[in-house]
């Protein structure tokens, strides 16, 4: 069971339906779709961004079993939260219980990161919590948008269909950034020093 909230939640499922969410809005409304990449560089820069520091410099906060932002969590939260919100949007369904279950499924993908020794809660935690603002921010400015003409069967078939086929792949960002930071940390020494301060 925890193994399935941890595939749903990695990037190389939920940035695919990131992208699908991306293309339809893009149709209809193009700020809306840019709005929404924004929001969700914004928060990957962000766990990334505790990646690189940790790989890099080894910086963590031990009194709190914290080290890095969970990413699973981060994006299974947040996109997930806006694909079935908009899904029910667009079925002229109340938008509320998309709004639940994606926050739901990002709760469940953060505990099977618990579970399975990837993260602390407080990673965890973190990563629901800023999953939930990226998809908050988002929705804020979509959720009183009216999409006149939309089909929605295309998009819940191509919704299937994207997260069916890239459902139990695995993205390898986390390799990438455990390669990538020492060259980070060798090159950047106003930030070494900086972040050596505080270790």
């Amino acid at each position: 069971m925890w193994t399935l909230f941890t595939n749903i939640g990695d990037a190389a499922v939920t940035l695919p339906v990131a992208a699908l969410c991306i293309g339809w809005l893009a149709r209809f409304n193009v700020r809306l779709a840019w709005q929404l990449v924004g929001a969700l560089a914004g928060g990957m820069a962000i766990v990334g961004a505790t990646k690189i520091i940790y790989a890099g410099w080894g910086i963590s906060i031990p009194a709190t079993d914290f080290r890095v932002i969970s990413g699973h969590t981060m994006l299974s939260t947040s996109v997930w939260t806006v694909a079935i919100t908009l899904q029910m949007k667009w079925w002229r369904l109340p938008p509320l219980p998309g709004v639940g279950a994606g926050m739901a499924i990002g709760a469940l993908t953060g505990f099977a990161r618990v579970m399975d020794h990837s993260h602390s809660f407080p990673e965890a935690i973190a990563g629901w919590f800023l999953g939930t603002l990226v998809a908050v921010f988002f929705l804020r400015a979509a959720i009183n948008v009216e999409f006149e003409r939309f089909r929605p069967v295309g998009f819940t078939l191509s919704l299937l269909l994207v997260s069916t086929l890239a459902y139990g792949h695995e993205a390898p960002l986390q390799d990438l950034i455990d390669a990538h930071s020492p060259a980070i940390h060798r090159h950047m020494p106003s930030v070494r020093a900086i972040l050596g301060q505080i270790r």
